[in-house]
């Protein structure tokens, strides 16, 4: 019975999870060129085990042709990052002569899908190169799909205000005839972030990475993910300023709205990017903290002693900023203000419809405008006064669910702190765990600066719900726990 009133949602997951399980055959390739046969086996185990469950949820339901209604929608949404992060975990798990547990291995996966870049793997350096390349893997296909989310799916679903990007914004789908059909427009984002990757991987090769970093750290700052191929992670190329240049600059462009980099595409311009109000906060945000950790490092005397240069306070700023969680430094030993400044920046993070995470720098905006709105109305309480965005006024229903969003962003965010000051960890290691996992960022402070390994199981357990929580927009995933989502 269930099957028959869900066929869409098995039909929609088990096509996914066909698709994903081919997603470990280039790690095996990878794998068998290195002649490293115990991993290459483990590779293709995960393939034929993701495939023939991914068979068994199609296959009853491959007749249903029926319209994926709201409900199933949400299903899909949910349940897609979920099964996808525990079929994902499978080759780390099997991994010969690990010590990965069930639990880790779990949240490597779920780290790399929802590209929050947190890890509990140590020694990188000299790891199999089939998993780092299967760690790249996963953020970039992870990042390709939040963009499609972003962009084509949660806009008809509603959450969170992101019904301001379908009917709204000057950006939005319909009012721009982004395309007629949604299948179309996921190829579109495909390409251009495909595009993106090819030429983020070309700079860092010409800057002086060599061909497997390169590849593997172009998909991780396109999907805003973090993941390195080095326990240093950027501090590795230190000697390499170009490789800073090149990593700013295309983790600044994939913070961007994609639907901006497919009609500057399309229309030869860059005009569009200008007359975007979330661009121009996004961009004006990243010079202002960029110029507050200058004056901080200038401030604190450190200006002669333990400067690290413009490029690379711009290059963690940038990267912060963006969720993407790249470390160029110990920046957690700069003077104070800057961590905790990059911490609070990064729940900002980057712009609707891009890979970015935290709560997005046009719902901020909105808020913003609505506070001045709320004190303009205080002088004049019969004037109307309304909030616009990209010179459209905002209806009150967009406003309010971006108020009720932020809300349950900031309760989710005490509320697992608070439970992981009870388990005993330290506030600040505990408040950064949380904030890290929920804006999808990776690196936190305290204990969890460098890596996630020292969290009890329960604790990675909760970072691991944050993660999913702070992808899928909160509410998509709490809906599933109301029972009138169920009785309707």
């Amino acid at each position: 019975m269930v099957l028959g009133y869900y066929k869409s949602v098995f039909k929609t997951l088990g096509m996914l999870m066909m698709v994903f399980s081919f997603s470990m055959v280039i790690p095996f390739i990878v794998s068998a060129l290195e002649s490293d046969v115990f991993t290459a086996s483990s590779f293709m185990a995960s393939f034929f085990f993701t495939l023939i469950v991914g068979l068994a949820f199609w296959l009853p339901s491959r007749g249903d042709s029926s319209d994926i209604r709201l409900h199933e929608g949400f299903l899909i949404v949910a349940l897609f990052w979920i099964i996808l992060a525990l079929f994902g975990s499978i080759p780390f798990f099997m991994l010969p002569d690990s010590s990965i547990s069930l639990t880790d291995a779990i949240f490597e996966s779920t780290s790399g899908l929802t590209t929050t870049g947190a890890t509990i793997l140590t020694g990188l350096d000299g790891l199999p190169k089939g998993l780092l390349f299967y760690r790249s893997q996963l953020q970039w296909l992870g990042g390709l799909g939040i963009i499609v989310l972003a962009v084509a799916v949660m806009p008809l679903l509603g959450v969170g205000g992101m019904q301001l990007y379908r009917a709204e914004s000057g950006t939005g789908i319909q009012d721009s005839k982004f395309t007629p059909r949604q299948t179309e427009t996921a190829k579109s984002l495909a390409r251009i972030y495909l595009v993106l990757t090819f030429l983020c991987a070309l700079g860092y090769l010409v800057a002086g990475m060599s061909f497997f970093d390169a590849i593997c750290h172009a998909m991780t700052t396109t999907a805003i993910g973090g993941f390195s191929t080095h326990d240093a992670s950027f501090s590795y190329f230190e000697g390499l300023p170009g490789v800073f240049m090149i990593s700013s600059l295309f983790m600044f462009l994939a913070g961007i709205n994609f639907t901006l980099h497919f009609f500057a595409w399309k229309d030869k311009s860059i005009i569009g990017f200008l007359k975007d109000s979330e661009f121009k906060a996004y961009l004006l945000l990243l010079v202002l903290v960029i110029c507050a950790a200058s004056l901080s490092f200038s401030m604190s005397g450190s200006a002669e002693t333990g400067w690290p240069g413009l490029l690379q306070i711009i290059f963690q700023v940038i990267s912060i900023g963006t969720t993407t969680g790249y470390t160029s430094s110990d920046y957690f030993l700069w003077p104070a203000f800057i961590p905790f400044l990059l911490i609070v920046y990064s729940f900002i993070g980057g712009c609707v419809g891009s890979t970015g995470g935290g709560l997005k720098v046009g719902r901020c905006l909105m808020m913003v405008k609505q506070v001045f709105k709320e004190l303009k109305q205080l002088v004049h309480p019969s004037a109307e006064i309304p909030v616009k965005m990209n010179a459209k006024t905002v209806d009150e229903r967009v406003l309010n669910s971006v108020w009720g969003f932020v809300s349950a962003y900031l309760i989710i965010l005490v509320l697992f702190s608070l439970i992981l000051m009870l388990s005993g960890l330290d506030q600040v290691s505990s408040f950064s765990a949380i904030a890290a996992s929920l804006n999808n960022l990776g690196p936190g402070l305290g204990e969890v600066s460098n890596n996630y390994a020292v969290l009890s199981d329960f604790n990675k357990w909760v970072c691991v719900l944050a993660m999913i929580l702070g992808r899928l927009e909160i509410f998509a995933l709490l809906v599933l726990l109301t029972p009138t989502f169920w009785r309707d």
